[in-house]
């Protein structure tokens, strides 16, 4: 039933998408040729990426270059001849003059960089964003967590009060002002302190040129922008979560069997209360793999998000398209995680 919605949800956002991207205007074909006029060459591409058939024909035409099991001619006439230089597949079944091949997506080529895969862009800069997706988080549930527990055994303090404040306001702030005032101050201003620069990648190239560099510290400030907010939602619902847990019978119970306040929250209350965290978490580090697009695109990170912002200023579809679908799958399978998380922490659910 999960790999049937899984399916099902993937086919729905990649025949919106699809869809959405066939009412823009520009012709695909001359984008792809640049200042070339060429009638010919422009036909030519036309033919070899079915730009010049119906749409539906054109959709159907995606849907089978990108599903793992997939149709084709073997007439090399044919548009949609099985063509070694786009597929790495194996054989399953051959009927006629068609073949059911099993396969990698093919998430075709992009229209500015004419000859390079979409597959190979995602696959040299979707890990960069799920390191920092990971970081980001990381640092926000440690934080998080350790911020919600305090405000919640010293409920109504001056310390709760201000920390709820801190929260309030970072909840508020949007991740892409966050990243131009942490940029400037802390890459900029202070930079001989911190020893930070304003943008920057994982990976840059050394002052010889000749090889590419790990820069940890470039992972630094987009982390930490990036966990602002989840860190004010994760501490605030801890906060909450755990004052209500604290009230509860078993564990005025558990006090009143001589049980050290250090033994109850551990063995008694934490785990109960977070459930609401794991549920904010998996939104959250969905939505930092989607939503670090303008964040990577002000440091300068080399990740996913970064190459659909160019990608849509130079409306280079199948990039955007692609990505998509990766961020989309992501999202999904982050989504089952968390179902098995909810299952351990509470087996009632099944």
């Amino acid at each position: 039933m999960k790999i049937l919605n899984i399916l099902f949800t993937l086919f729905g956002v990649i025949t919106v998408i699809f869809f959405l991207f066939q009412v823009l205007p520009g012709d695909p074909g001359r984008m792809m040729m640049g200042q070339n006029e060429d009638d010919e060459q422009l036909k030519a591409i036309n033919a070899r990426y079915g730009f010049d058939k119906p749409v539906m024909h054109q959709y159907f035409f995606y849907l089978n270059d990108i599903s793992p099991i997939s149709i084709h001619s073997k007439n090399n006439s044919d548009f949609n001849y099985l063509d070694s230089n786009k597929y790495s597949y194996i054989n399953i079944l051959e009927v006629g003059s068609s073949v059911f091949v099993l396969k990698f997506p093919y998430f075709r080529e992009s229209y500015q960089r004419r000859g390079e895969k979409v597959s190979n862009i995602i696959v040299n800069t979707f890990p960069n964003t799920a390191i920092l997706a990971i970081t980001s988080i990381l640092f926000a549930t440690v934080f998080g967590l350790v911020l919600g527990i305090y405000c919640a055994l010293f409920k109504d303090t001056i310390s709760d009060s201000f920390i709820q404040f801190i929260s309030t306001i970072g909840i508020s702030v949007p991740s892409f002002l966050s990243a131009i005032v942490f940029a400037w101050i802390f890459g900029y201003v202070f930079s001989d302190i911190t020893n930070l620069n304003m943008t920057g990648s994982l990976y840059e190239l050394s002052d010889s040129g000749e090889y590419y560099e790990l820069k940890l510290r470039n992972l630094i400030l987009p982390s930490i922008v990036l966990g602002i907010r989840p860190i004010s939602i994760i501490s605030m619902l801890m906060r909450n979560s755990m004052i209500q847990t604290l009230n509860q019978n078993y564990i005025l119970t558990a006090y009143s069997k001589g049980l050290s306040k250090y033994k109850v929250i551990v063995n008694h209350c934490l785990k109960n209360s977070l459930n609401p965290v794991v549920t904010a978490l998996s939104g959250w580090f969905a939505s930092l793999l989607a939503g670090s697009v303008f964040v990577e695109y002000i440091f300068g990170w080399n990740g996913l998000g970064r190459e659909i912002v160019n990608s849509l200023n130079n409306l280079d579809v199948p990039v955007i398209m692609g990505a998509v679908t990766v961020i989309s799958l992501s999202f999904i399978l982050i989504n089952i995680f968390v179902d098995e998380i909810y299952k351990y922490l509470d087996p009632r659910i099944n």
